[in-house]
């Protein structure tokens, strides 16, 4: 029984910030790994960002150097910061939640996701 909710998404500029919010319930949420996925119409989901229980980060080459996951164990929370945000990144973002190996492969648990749209 995991329950996971994202929030922080909306309407920004291009070059604008978010910072995206995943909060997961369940006492081994300090194990776990977490990770963000995105969809775009059209397009295919896309991992953009993971974070394991030790701290280890990756992202994808499309976000990395823009993006920044982190994890906050006490909050049962994860973040995902993007800045310099591109039309490009416009997509529903979803966080996955549980082992490594799960999140790699978006076995784990969904969230419902919070809409990202960068348009002028």
């Amino acid at each position: 029984q995991v329950q996971i909710v994202e929030s922080g998404g909306g309407l920004v500029q291009p070059g604008g910030s978010l910072r995206l919010s995943c909060a997961a319930s369940g006492s081994n949420f300090s194990i776990y790994a977490m990770g963000w996925y995105r969809q775009a119409p059209g397009k295919q989901r896309e991992l953009v960002a993971r974070i394991t229980s030790g701290g280890s980060t990756n992202y994808a080459d499309s976000v990395k150097g823009r993006f920044t996951i982190s994890r906050d164990n006490a909050k049962n929370t994860v973040y995902l910061q993007m800045n310099s945000l591109k039309p490009e990144d416009t997509a529903v973002y979803y966080c996955n939640v549980g082992y490594l190996a799960a999140v790699l492969t978006g076995r784990g648990y969904w969230g419902q996701g919070t809409q990202v749209t960068v348009s002028s």
